[in-house]
C-alpha cells in the first residue's frame, strides 16, 4: 500500500539529500492512527476531570501529542533535511480553514463573543478556539528541528556527531522549561489561567519530543524489538508514577510538561516504535490523522451541545460521544478522500 522507509540507513556516510520527505511508513501512520485516537479519547471525556477514573484515561492518553512530534522527528532525520516551507504551508492552512468554521461555530452558541479584529487576530495566533494548540506547538518544533539542521549540517559523520549532542542538550533544556517556566511565571504575579495556557505551548519542552524520535532515527539500535519487553515494563511503570502524581497532586501535577510525563510519554513512543505496529485501517487513519484532529472536535461539541446525554452518566457518555466521534471522522476522511479533488484534501488536511 505504501512505500516503506528504509530503517538501516546509518549516518557514518553522506546522506542522501534527495531521498522523498513525504515517503510512507505503515508502522509510523499506524502509530499516528493510534495517537489520533487518544486525542478523541480525551476529548470525549466529560469535564472536569473531577474522579480518579477519569484522570486516569487521561493520563493515559495524553502522549499523543508526543508520538506525532516523535514520528515527525525520526521521519525528518532519515530524510535529513526539513523542508520548512512546504510543511508549514501543509499544517497552517488546514488550520486557516478549520479556525474560521470554529469561529462559525463559537458565534453562533455565543451572541456576546468578542468580534474586535486585534481579539480575531489573538485567537488565530494562539490557536485560541476549540483545542488547535497543536497546530503551533508542531509549527515551532519544526521551526526549531530546521535551525538545529542548518547550523550543524546532515551529510558527513562529524555533522551526525553535532546534531547528536544538540539533540540531547535540547532534550535537556526542554526538562528545564518545563520544570520551571510555572514556577517562575507563577513568581511574577501572572494568572493560573496564563501559565496553563504557557505550559501547553512550552516549545523547547514539547521539542524534546522530536529531538527523541530524530535520535531514534540516528540510532536505531536504541529501538530494536529486543528491548520492547522491557520497554514495555519501565513505560507502565512510568506510567503509574505519572497518574499517581496528578492523582495526588504530588510535586508537579501538570497534565503537560512536567518530568513525569516526559518519562511516561517518551517510553512509550520508545515502546511503539519498538513494536512496529502495522493495521492498514490504522495506518489509513493516521495518514489523515491531522485531518481528522481538525475536524473531529465540532462532532465532539455538536453532541455535547445538542445531544441530551447526560442522563446517562459520565462513564457511558464519554464512551458514546467517543465512538461516535471515532466512526464520524473515518467515514468523512474516507468520503473527503474520494470525492475531493487533490488540492481540496491539500488545504483540508487530509
Amino acid at each position: 500500500m505504501t512505500t516503506a522507509v528504509n530503517r538501516s540507513a546509518e549516518w557514518t556516510t553522506v546522506r542522501d539529500m534527495r531521498a522523498p520527505a513525504d515517503s510512507r511508513d505503515d508502522a509510523i501512520d499506524t502509530m499516528r492512527g493510534i495517537a489520533i485516537l487518544m486525542v478523541i479519547g480525551i476529548h470525549s471525556l466529560q469535564q472536569p476531570l473531577d474522579t480518579p477514573w477519569a484522570v486516569a484515561i487521561d493520563a493515559a492518553l495524553r502522549p499523543c501529542v508526543p508520538v506525532f512530534l516523535f514520528a515527525s522527528g525520526y521521519l525528518t532525520a532519515l530524510s535529513g533535511r526539513v523542508p520548512l516551507a512546504m510543511r508549514l504551508k501543509a499544517a497552517l492552512i488546514p488550520y486557516a480553514i478549520a479556525f474560521v468554521a470554529a469561529y462559525i461555530y463559537m458565534t453562533l452558541h455565543n451572541p456576546a463573543m468578542d468580534h474586535r479584529p486585534i481579539t480575531a487576530l489573538a485567537r488565530f495566533g494562539l490557536a485560541y478556539v476549540f483545542v488547535y494548540y497543536y497546530v503551533f506547538v508542531y509549527a515551532g518544533c519544526t521551526v526549531v528541528m530546521w535551525l538545529i539542521f542548518a547550523i550543524t549540517g546532515t551529510n558527513t559523520s562529524e555533522a551526525k556527531q553535532k546534531l547528536t549532542l544538540v539533540l540531547i542538550l535540547a532534550i535537556g533544556t526542554g526538562l528545564m522549561f518545563g520544570s520551571y517556566v510555572d514556577p517562575a511565571l507563577s513568581r511574577l504575579g501572572f494568572p493560573d489561567a496564563l501559565i496553563e495556557e504557557v505550559r501547553m505551548r512550552d516549545i523547547p519542552f514539547w521539542f524534546s519530543f522530536m529531538a527523541a524520535g530524530a535520535l531514534t532515527a540516528m540510532y536505531p539500535r536504541f529501538g530494536q524489538r529486543s528491548a520492547r519487553g522491557i520497554l514495555l515494563g519501565i513505560m507502565l511503570f512510568a506510567y503509574v508514577v505519572y497518574a499517581a502524581v496528578r492523582l495526588f497532586a504530588i510535586g508537579d501535577a501538570a497534565a503537560y510538561d512536567s518530568i513525569a510525563f516526559f518519562a511516561y510519554a517518551a517510553l512509550l513512543c520508545l515502546w511503539l516504535f519498538a513494536r512496529q505496529p502495522k493495521s492498514p485501517l490504522l495506518a489509513m487513519i493516521g495518514s489523515g490523522s491531522y485531518f481528522i484532529y481538525l475536524w473531529h472536535i465540532f462532532i465532539v461539541m455538536a453532541l455535547r451541545d445538542h445531544v441530551a446525554l447526560h442522563p446517562f452518566g459520565p462513564v457511558l457518555d464519554s464512551a458514546i460521544i467517543y465512538a461516535l466521534t471515532v466512526t464520524s471522522s473515518v467515514l468523512v476522511l474516507a468520503a473527503v478522500r474520494q470525492v475531493a479533488t487533490r488540492p481540496a484534501r491539500r488545504w483540508l488536511g487530509a
